[in-house]
């Protein structure tokens, strides 16, 4: 199914391609957020001619092996510009059969959201620890049941790396003794909390520009978030039952979102798009119908409105000004007198 999506699109570059009489088709990068890694996938894209652009899951043998090079004193340095924030470290190396370019990508913020969520996290779980801790205590637990809920209990957020447990004693009367290692808390942080994984074929792109392009699914993501949560080109509320309806509605959903990303890239990157179309739409031209007293057709004022920075450049790229002429020769036909 994705193939042939993906093939179809293909398809749809070639002919921009050929509209805009490139003398070389334009790049075109599949970017996927975290996921399953398949070789035959990546092959295919490269056959219909897409680079691809992934996030590695940590437990990657690869990704294992990025972590390890990025752990080591003075890999991890900091990026220019926009990302200044953002600390990286790269290598090449073999995923699978294929030759790749790893990016290990460190972010405070993604830092500080994975602390926030195993600080989380081990409060749950300390609590369910010291309430199987009593219940072995009076026996009411088996060693098979206590092994299961401990597992459970430690499933999330890394907690089983540095939550040491100690289960003993019989079937019948287990015994379950656990504290967390400080240290190995500390050593997560420092080797895996806040980093991903980034896998591309992009072997010639700079580490600003991988890291970047990464980050730019970001915006795809935000607009359809926005638009199944009713807030930027809603999809819904869709009265249509039909299939060839809803596929319609889905459509004209899809093109509204471009439009907006595009209006959005025009204008001003760093706005969300919910500000950006507010902006927009406080652009208003106020017209004020006159009288001179005597017969004929009254004369109509424009009151040229006031513009913020944002919305000159908004009237300049989208040459808004060029439809006042045709605003100022409007004027409503009064009713006539019986």
């Amino acid at each position: 199914m994705l193939t042939s999506c993906l093939t179809g699109l293909a398809q749809l570059h070639e002919a921009l391609d050929s509209g805009e009489a490139r003398q070389r088709p334009a790049q075109r990068t599949l970017v996927r957020d975290g996921g399953f890694w398949s070789p035959q996938l990546e092959l295919e894209l490269d056959g219909i001619g897409y680079y691809s652009l992934i996030s590695l899951p940590l437990g990657h043998n690869a990704a294992t092996q990025a972590l390890q090079m990025a752990a080591q004193r003075g890999a991890m340095k900091p990026l220019t510009g926009k990302l200044s924030e953002v600390r990286a470290a790269r290598m090449r190396t073999k995923v699978g059969d294929l030759d790749r370019t790893l990016v290990v990508v460190q972010s405070q913020e993604l830092l500080e959201g994975h602390k926030r969520g195993i600080t989380a996290a081990l409060r749950k779980a300390k609590v369910e620890l010291s309430q199987l801790q009593a219940l072995t205590h009076k026996s009411r637990i088996s060693r098979s049941q206590l092994q299961d809920r401990v597992k459970k209990a430690l499933a999330r957020e890394h907690l089983s790396s540095f939550v040491m447990t100690d289960i003993a004693g019989t079937n019948d009367a287990p015994t379950l003794l656990w504290h967390v290692d400080a240290s190995k808390r500390k050593e997560l942080e420092n080797t895996r909390l806040g980093r991903r994984v980034v896998c591309t074929d992009h072997h010639n792109w700079s580490t600003g520009r991988i890291v970047h392009a990464f980050r730019g699914q970001w915006n795809v993501e935000e607009l359809f978030r926005r638009a199944k949560k009713g807030g930027v080109v809603p999809w819904g509320p869709s009265h249509q039952w039909a299939d060839g309806s809803l596929r319609l509605h889905t459509f004209a959903s899809v093109v509204g979102l471009m439009l907006v990303s595009l209006a959005r890239i025009a204008l001003a990157p760093d706005l969300s798009a919910r500000r950006m179309l507010e902006s927009l739409a406080e652009i208003n031209v106020t017209l004020v119908r006159t009288t001179t007293g005597g017969p004929g057709r009254r004369p109509t004022v424009m009151l040229a409105p006031e513009l913020t920075a944002e919305q000159r450049r908004a009237v300049k790229v989208f040459e808004l000004d060029k439809w006042f002429p045709a605003i100022l020769s409007s004027s409503t036909v009064r009713p006539q007198k019986p």
